[in-house]
């Protein structure tokens, strides 16, 4: 059961484990070019309901659920914190994903989210729009890029993070408690038992 304030809720104890992965240095090479029809756009100061499509369109088959419990009050107050800034790849007029860096002390930016929605899976821009990423935050000419992944994550996230140049630091067991209240369909492989 997770537990707010004194109300027990019902949720969904998994096991997750957590991968820690960072970058010294910018990639030598260039990045890939998006693919015809796409871009990416910052957005300022997203709204918390935009923010909150494309959290949960990119998120949810991978239970990403933190952001999800956040009040609108507190959501807004991350997403308008001038360490945040949110990125979204257009495919033509839609939205087809988004990653957010988070600018850390110590000249360290985290790579905090970052997703495609599940049509664009597949379709070839994945790692061009990773590249997009990596390479805005080198921008800043920051000391270090940071990343985490989880095995709840899409499975070839590690590979793909480990080929674009950033190296495992360290890995952890999680258990979270997500709350049920929240419907996601919560793969087995996941469950503790």
């Amino acid at each position: 059961m997770a537990v707010r304030g004194r109300i027990a809720e019902p949720a969904t104890r998994i096991a997750v484990d957590v991968t820690f992965l960072r970058m010294r240095h910018p990639p030598r090479t260039a990045p890939r070019p998006l693919p015809p029809g796409y871009t990416v756009e910052r957005i300022a100061h997203p709204s918390v309901s935009f923010y909150r499509q494309l959290y949960d369109g990119v998120g949810a088959p991978y239970c990403w659920w933190l952001r999800r419990v956040l009040s609108d009050a507190a959501l807004s107050d991350v997403l308008n914190a001038a360490r945040t800034s949110v990125h979204v790849l257009w495919h033509s007029a839609a939205a087809a994903g988004f990653y957010e860096l988070d600018r850390l002390p110590g000249r360290e930016i985290n790579l905090a989210y970052f997703g495609l929605l599940p049509a664009e899976i597949g379709q070839g821009v994945g790692r061009a729009f990773l590249d997009h990423a990596i390479a805005t935050a080198w921008a800043e000419e920051p000391r270090m890029l940071r990343v985490n992944t989880c095995t709840a994550d899409h499975p070839r996230a590690l590979p793909t993070y480990l080929r674009a140049g950033f190296e495992q630091i360290s890995r952890v067991r999680e258990i979270w408690d997500i709350p049920d209240a929240l419907g996601f369909e919560i793969p087995a492989r996941l469950r503790v038992k």
